[in-house]
């Protein structure tokens, strides 16, 4: 069996390290304020399998370069580029997005070390995390609507567990913008910490985790799972669809094309 190491060795847009028995996955396209291209999809995925088969990982740390966790997608490829999913024919089933997958069905216990920016896919990767901690620097957001999108399987899956249902609509519906205070007095993270202790005290609670037995913490995580959300697979596949939908409406047109050009958009409701 390949270790974590050999499976992610070349990797450019995600850096994988291991700290003992805790992986740390690191968003690494600091100049795009770690958003997700095409690539960088697929590394993340690797990343997260890799750490889950790999039995000298016990625990995960996923973070970003400063100075941003992950901004979501890289707009101007993954919506607007000549591989934008609104250019290419639907497949006959849809499946959720494979990154997000890795990310819940990691066998290991992942805390998410939220250093800036968790906006838009950056907040469904906090979210896909079973322990959020918290830069005084960190931003949170669910930015979907404002592209005329719907989440990803995080909101939908998580996000009601974590804040309750009446906040989670209010989150998606607003894709309002909100600070690491509020990320505390909402539950969504468990603590806010100074900007240059957060990697260490996650650290220092992903090694406190990884000195358990590893099957039992891995038992625990399952049955968290399987008593607190439930199955993510059909959420995840009915989000993928209406998210390729979307794809192909005048108003996600308009809602990146106002982000590329920095104005405000006029949706139309078609």
């Amino acid at each position: 069996m390949e270790t974590m190491a050999e499976r992610t060795a070349g990797f450019e847009c995600v850096a994988c390290t291991l700290d003992g028995h805790v992986a740390v996955i690191t968003l690494n396209r600091p100049q795009r304020r770690n958003a997700l291209n095409y690539q960088a999809y697929a590394e993340l995925e690797a990343a997260f399998r890799a750490a889950s088969g790999d039995p000298e990982v016990r625990s995960v740390v996923v973070t970003g370069a400063d100075p941003a966790f992950c901004s979501g997608d890289d707009v101007g490829e993954i919506m607007a580029g000549p591989k934008a999913v609104s250019d290419t024919p639907p497949p006959k089933t849809f499946k959720p997005t494979p990154a997000a997958m890795a990310a819940l069905e990691c066998a290991k216990p992942v805390i998410a070390a939220v250093n800036g920016a968790a906006v838009g896919w950056g907040m469904e990767l906090a979210l896909f995390a079973d322990i959020r901690l918290a830069s005084e620097k960190a931003k949170f957001g669910e930015l979907f609507v404002k592209r005329g999108l719907v989440c990803d399987v995080g909101g939908f899956y998580r996000l009601p567990a974590v804040v309750g249902p009446a906040k989670a609509a209010e989150l998606l519906f607003t894709g309002d913008i909100f600070d690491a205070a509020e990320a505390l007095r909402l539950g969504l993270v468990s603590e806010v910490l100074p900007h240059d202790d957060l990697l260490p005290r996650a650290l220092a609670l992903a090694g406190r985790i990884a000195a358990n037995p590893p099957l039992a913490v891995q038992r625990l995580k399952a049955g968290l799972n399987r008593t607190a959300y439930g199955d993510p697979h059909d959420i995840g596949a009915w989000a993928i669809e209406n998210i390729r939908d979307l794809m192909r409406t005048d108003d996600h047109r308009e809602g990146v094309a106002s982000f590329l050009e920095k104005r405000e958009p006029v949706f139309k409701g078609r």
